[in-house]
C-alpha cells in the first residue's frame, strides 16, 4: 500500500505540473495552444481525474493504472504532434474553431477573431525540443514509471 501512495502522488503531481506549465505558457507567456495541444491537455486532465478518484477510493490500483494509461495516451498524442511539427507527416486538416450560431456576418466575425495557431509550427523550444516534445518525454516517463510501480 505504501508504494501505491507514492504512485498516486506521481500520478497526481505529474499531470498537475504538466497542465500547470501549459496554462502558464498560455496565460503568462501568451502562447495560444493549437488543437493538438488541447488534445494533450484533455489526456492529462483525464489522468488527473482518474488519479484523484484512485486517491479518494484508497489508492485503487485499477484507477491508478487507467490514469497512467491516460498519461501515456497524452504522450502518444504529443509524439504525433512532434511529427507534425517536424513535417514527418501531415497533421489535422480541418478547421477547429468552435462557432456559435448566428448570421453569416456574425460567423465570419467569429472566424476572423480566432487566433491563427498552426499545429506544424514550433512557437517555443528548449535545447531544440518543442513543448510537445517535452510533454511526450515527461508523460511517457510519468506514465511508464507509474505502470512499472503498479505491476
Amino acid at each position: 500500500m505504501r508504494s501505491d501512495r507514492l504512485t498516486t502522488a506521481i500520478l497526481l503531481l505529474g499531470p498537475a505540473g504538466l497542465l500547470g506549465g501549459a496554462l502558464a505558457f498560455e496565460y503568462i507567456g501568451g502562447l495560444v495552444p493549437c488543437e493538438m495541444c488541447l488534445w494533450q491537455r484533455w489526456a492529462l486532465a483525464a489522468a488527473l481525474v482518474l488519479a484523484l478518484l484512485g486517491w479518494a477510493t484508497g489508492h485503487a490500483r485499477a484507477l491508478l493504472a487507467l490514469a497512467a494509461l491516460a498519461i501515456l495516451c497524452g504522450g502518444g498524442i504529443a509524439i504525433f504532434h512532434v511529427g507534425v511539427e517536424q513535417h514527418w507527416w501531415q497533421g489535422i486538416t480541418k478547421c477547429a474553431a468552435s462557432l456559435s450560431s448566428g448570421s453569416a456576418t456574425d460567423i465570419m466575425e467569429q472566424i476572423l477573431a480566432q487566433p491563427l495557431v498552426r499545429c506544424d509550427a514550433i512557437p517555443w523550444s528548449l535545447f531544440g525540443i518543442s513543448m510537445a516534445g517535452w510533454n511526450a518525454m515527461v508523460s511517457i516517463l510519468i506514465g511508464g514509471t507509474a505502470l512499472w510501480r503498479l505491476k
